[in-house]
């Protein structure tokens, strides 16, 4: 297990191109968002999203959340209704993460639907511009508390991630707010701290 550390932009200029061959290989690579620390891999990569599975004991029966850098990256992998176009760019980059129709079939998506969020993190969405987007689930197993330091969440897991990105402790709190947005109606299955209502 390779630990790197992730704490300003050079950090991220550094590792981008490590991050980009492990999770382009079908990897994993355990990092800090703006609450916890997250399992990363290309949410098209059936091998990458099999192994954050396996590393969080989950089943594979339940869809992983996608972290998007900006709308484009958004917007590339689901569809936006106009309805709620507004109301998602008053709340993004924040702790929302909506549930849309995928564009096409992605191994993180099974169901044709996938969750996506553009997290609050400056550093996350600088590497995710310049990697893509990846899973962010996060970096516990399954039943268990999510973690707020690298090592500790590294050792959570039912295997080792291929790489740590050790970003320090990070803030913790509630998870995002969950909205259901492939229907007709929104529906909030998780209330978070970004109010939906």
């Amino acid at each position: 297990m390779r630990i790197e550390a992730f704490r300003d932009g050079d950090d991220v200029r550094r590792v981008a191109g490590l991050v980009s061959r492990v999770i382009g290989a079908g990897g994993v690579v355990l990092l800090p968002t703006e609450t916890y620390y997250g399992l990363a891999a290309a949410p098209g990569s059936g091998a990458g999203v099999d192994r954050v599975f396996r590393l969080k004991d989950r089943s594979a029966a339940r869809p992983l959340l996608v972290l998007c850098a900006d709308w484009e990256q958004v917007e590339a992998l689901v569809e936006v209704p106009p309805a709620w176009r507004l109301r998602l760019s008053r709340t993004w980059p924040g702790p929302l993460t909506a549930i849309l129709p995928s564009r096409r079939q992605l191994a993180a998506a099974p169901s044709g639907n996938l969750a996506v969020r553009i997290p609050g993190s400056p550093l996350l969405r600088a590497l995710l511009y310049r990697v893509g987007p990846v899973t962010g689930t996060s970096a516990n197993r399954s039943g268990r508390p999510a973690h707020t330091r690298a090592l500790e969440a590294a050792t959570d897991l039912a295997g080792e991630p291929d790489l740590v990105l050790d970003g320090g402790e990070t803030a913790g709190g509630p998870p995002s707010t969950l909205v259901d947005l492939s229907g007709g109606e929104p529906r909030v299955l998780r209330v978070g701290p970004a109010p939906w209502s």
